[in-house]
């Protein structure tokens, strides 16, 4: 496995980096298993797997609220290595912003190009204030709809330095089922395309961001039907549900 320095140097470059063997072979089964039955878990929330606003077509299934499903995403989103590398872009103080998945059908279709940290904070983008970890539940290829991604786009400060066409300059992310891709929130990016006859692409998507930034999901909401005792003292530290929210910067002032 690559060393976290090296991961680092790579984001640092390219934006996106792999570590692969992160997962092992029962475990990519166990959660491509509790994915399947999320699909319908989620619709009886009142969510829907399609969502037209996202998608050209209904051959990417989409899946929110992943925290509230199933205890297995609880425990990913928790997951050393992710964070690991989640601190070595974003510092210790940081949370989980977002956990959701994307399967992507043969004939699914792109969506529109963007930046996951451009959707939460407006320009200037001055420094990596998000970070997305990707898991690998299949093989990812530029075949079966690997994430597209611009090279380079992190460094991006305002969306006027975008290219005029940035999706005819991406390359897809391949990676082995049990990989992940670590991406910087900067990132300019799309999904990709399924242009297989029968290969399934399933990605979890965990989201995590600076802890002065609002996450995008509102988790008292999303767990009010999860026990208690189910959410560990670590994960609601990082999901920000203690009794204060955004101190730090208060207190290394008024503490100097």
């Amino acid at each position: 496995m690559p060393a976290t320095t090296e991961i680092t140097d790579r984001l640092a470059s390219d934006g996106v980096a792999i570590v692969p063997d992160v997962l092992g072979t029962q475990e990519v089964v166990a959660l491509r298993a509790a994915l399947v039955a999320a699909i319908d878990a989620y619709e009886a929330r009142g969510g829907s797997s399609f969502m037209p606003f996202l998608d050209p077509n209904d051959r990417n299934v989409r899946v929110f609220e992943l925290l509230a499903l199933d205890a297995v995403f609880r425990e990913l989103i928790l997951h050393p290595i992710a964070l690991e590398h989640v601190s070595a872009v974003l510092g210790e103080h940081f949370l989980i912003s977002n956990l959701t998945a994307n399967i992507a059908l043969p004939g699914s279709g792109s969506m529109a190009v963007h930046s996951d940290q451009a959707l939460v904070a407006p320009e200037p983008w001055l420094a990596p204030w998000s970070v997305n970890i990707i898991w690998c539940l299949d093989d990812v290829s530029p075949s079966n709809g690997g994430t597209r991604y611009l090279p380079g786009s992190h460094r991006f400060t305002e969306l006027s330095e975008l290219p005029e066409n940035p999706a005819s300059e991406m390359v897809a992310i391949e990676a082995p089922a049990g990989s992940i891709a670590v991406m910087d929130g900067r990132v300019w990016h799309t999904s990709g395309a399924n242009s297989t006859r029968d290969e399934e692409r399933a990605l979890l998507f965990g989201y995590y961001c600076a802890d002065f930034l609002r996450p995008q999901v509102n988790w008292n909401v999303v767990l009010e039907e999860v026990p208690g005792s189910e959410i560990s003292s670590e994960l609601a530290q990082r999901l920000g549900l203690g009794r204060t929210a955004n101190f730090r910067q208060g207190e290394r002032l008024l503490g100097s």
